[in-house]
């Protein structure tokens, strides 16, 4: 947890960690939260929430915490395999 009173140093000691599977940014000013969670570096971004996983959103990390996805579409997507024929005609 961070607390600051300059959100830019807030998000540059955020993303200064080699990790990123998640973080959240708690406000009352959900606007100026969102434009903070655009900032940070990570695979998920709660605003006002930590933690919450719905089957429905893709879950991930970035940097060490890992690459890929569960969860979603995207995360069922990590256990398929297209097939290509490509053919002259």
């Amino acid at each position: 947890m961070i607390k600051y009173s300059d959100p830019d140093d807030a998000v540059a000691r955020a993303n200064a960690s080699p990790y990123g599977l998640g973080g959240s940014v708690w406000s009352s000013d959900v606007d100026r939260a969102y434009a903070l969670a655009e900032k940070m570096d990570a695979g998920t971004i709660w605003v006002n929430k930590h933690a919450e996983l719905d089957p429905s959103i893709p879950f991930g990390g970035s940097g060490l915490s890992g690459i890929g996805t569960e969860l979603g579409d995207e995360g069922l997507a990590e256990f398929t395999q297209l097939k290509i024929i490509n053919m002259a005609r």
